[in-house]
């Protein structure tokens, strides 16, 4: 056997497959219209017919949503768990899981206080002293109920309901188990992980169905469920165009490489950890992440620089923070690497491609790849005190006011099919307040 000497030799050589897919992937569930006050009016107006712009006729929903979650766990036979403080909520749907038998349904729902944005009526006065209710955004310690389910298609995945209006939602789901499940569908032998593959029969076949994961499959989804859980608006809201919408609040895009030897894992991260010790830093992360960082001024990058090599028994890990988070570690102590990043960004489903490509670019970086003449194929360290070797900044646009996923820039290795994914309606107008 040769030794591997490089990353790159590692990766050319002892990879006996490799399979990219989303990872875990938590989305906002929304009412675009109800995210703002004057939104609210709008609808205390139109729908509830209350000529006062006031919370106060919102509370009969609230109290209709609570009771008809309850209802539903009584009539369905669901579990009912309270969650309490320090309490794991993965560790809870484990013991569930274990007991839950059915293909699909809800394994139990759980109820947590939570902080969370709230609106609420205050009063103002006139300059003549006469006084009227004025609605604003606050926050409060309201409840959230958790429905854990399991789908056919999609396996366990959870929808995390506000109590309070705007009854704002998340959903929370995991592309592997999606995949793992389409594979089994389409007679793939495998072996599965928690978060990766650890064998496959066919890894272009199964790489084909990652690729299918989409926002069509998720709205779909999410879709399916609304449908079946208790919601708190009715056949009147949505005929009037209140319906749920998804965003992207935190993606994780996984590339698991299986390697043929432990000696070659080893290796692997003894020179990308030697390689990267010093890569915390903006300058550093600025290549990685392909962002223009700032550490003083006005508009200096919120969050921490820092590399972390955290070692757990035998087993490395190397993770670059920013308002990104990428990290490269071995996989339950097999001889495969995965590497994660995790965006945590508010976006549309319009700019997943975007976001998976930087990841996916992002993810590369630190294994760099060696050049013809043997040395390093990285770009120039930008230095921000000279503006043209950085990349020029917009003023009207700046990525912590309004993040978006950029356009990564060519890297050494072999570009990977970006996600397929298609656009979701826009939100409409607004209603503004009086």
């Amino acid at each position: 056997m040769t030794v591997a000497r490089t990353v790159a030799d590692v990766l050319t050589q002892h990879v006996t497959f490799e399979v990219e897919c989303i990872d875990r992937m938590f989305l906002n569930v929304y009412q675009p219209e109800l995210q703002y006050s004057a939104g609210l009016v709008g609808y205390v107006h139109r729908q509830l017919k209350m000529p006062i712009a006031s919370t106060a006729p919102l509370a009969k929903i609230s109290d209709r949503f609570n009771r008809a979650v309850h209802r539903f766990a009584e009539s369905e036979g669901i579990p009912w768990v309270d969650f309490v403080k320090g309490q794991r909520k993965d560790d809870v749907m484990l013991e569930h899981l274990k007991r839950f038998t059915p293909v699909e349904g809800v394994v139990f729902i759980g109820r947590s206080q939570e902080k969370n944005a709230v609106f609420r009526t205050e009063k103002r006065r006139h300059p003549d002293g006469v006084s009227y209710p004025w609605i604003v955004k606050s926050t409060g310690i309201i409840n959230q109920f958790y429905f854990y389910c399991v789908e056919s298609d999609f396996g366990p995945f959870f929808l995390k309901f506000s109590s309070y209006f705007p009854y704002n939602a998340k959903l929370c789901i995991n592309g592997h188990h999606w995949a793992q499940r389409q594979a089994a569908m389409a007679g793939i032998g495998f072996t599965s992980m928690d978060n990766a593959f650890a064998a496959v029969d066919d890894p272009t076949a199964l790489q084909e169905i990652c690729d299918r994961l989409g926002a069509v499959q998720i709205q779909a989804l999410l879709n399916k469920w609304l449908a079946i859980l208790p919601n708190p608006f009715n056949d009147t809201d949505r005929e009037a165009g209140y319906r749920y919408q998804l965003s992207i609040l935190q993606a994780e895009f996984s590339l698991t490489q299986m390697l043929d030897n432990p000696v070659s894992g080893r290796m692997f991260f003894e020179q990308v950890i030697r390689d990267n010790l010093d890569i915390g830093r903006p300058d550093q992360v600025s290549l990685v992440f392909d962002r223009r960082l700032m550490r003083t001024g006005p508009r200096a990058t919120p969050g921490r620089f820092r590399t972390r090599v955290i070692t757990e028994g035998v087993t490395p890990s190397l993770h670059v923070g920013l308002q990104t988070h990428h990290d490269q570690a071995v996989s339950q102590g097999r001889t495969g690497t995965s590497n994660r990043d995790h965006h945590q960004r508010h976006q549309r489903f319009r700019d997943q491609e975007r976001s998976g490509e930087s990841a996916r670019t992002a993810g590369d970086r630190p294994a760099r790849q060696p050049s013809p003449a043997g040395r390093p194929t990285t770009r120039p360290r930008p230095d921000h005190r000279n503006p043209r070797s950085a990349q020029r900044h917009r003023p009207d646009h700046h990525p912590d006011r309004h993040p978006r996923a950029r356009a990564a820039p060519g890297s050494t290795t072999q570009p990977r099919p970006a996600l397929r994914c298609v656009d979701l309606p826009t939100p409409t107008r607004r209603v503004h307040q009086p």
